[in-house]
């Protein structure tokens, strides 16, 4: 399934690469179902405004009108992964197409972050922005288990 048409995705400033990062994403993204997809955008160019501007126009024509938009934000929520699961499932079971904004070096432009409907933090740590996306991936792909009961998080469900 391609990217665009995955009703779970991850847009991401920064190309795909295929390194080890690139792999390990591609492996929680194959777990998940509906398989989560990727689109990899080019990074901007410029001062820090016109980066987060230009950036900001790539994310935006990738989402859809009708797309649940949930973008990785700092000053996001920062749930526990039983949280997240908890989270998931009401963004999942919208039956809307959920998308998972990753901005580029200069963070999200106000108008990526006007259009989400909610924002997630994966720590107060900076991270490497392939590395967000493993981390996220991870994180979505323990959701599922825990939401499905699998053994895969040992650490209760929602309902516990």
């Amino acid at each position: 399934m391609r990217a665009a048409e995955s009703r779970l995705r991850v847009i991401a400033v920064g190309r795909e690469s295929s390194g080890p990062e690139a792999e390990l994403f591609a492996r929680y993204a194959k777990r998940m179902n509906p398989v989560l997809g990727l689109v990899a955008l080019a990074d901007g160019v410029g001062s820090a405004a016109e980066i987060k501007r230009r950036e900001s126009a790539l994310i935006l024509g990738k989402i859809g009108a009708g797309d649940f938009v949930v973008a990785l934000d700092q000053g996001g929520a920062m749930p526990d992964s039983v949280g997240l699961a908890t989270m998931f499932a009401g963004w999942r079971d919208s039956g809307r197409a959920v998308a998972f904004v990753i901005g580029g070096a200069e963070g999200l432009d106000g108008a990526v972050l006007a259009r989400a409907e909610a924002r997630l933090s994966l720590g107060r740590l900076t991270l490497p922005h392939m590395l967000a996306r493993v981390l996220l991936a991870e994180q979505l792909y323990r959701a599922q288990c825990i939401l499905a009961g699998h053994p895969y998080h040992r650490a209760g469900r929602p309902s516990d």
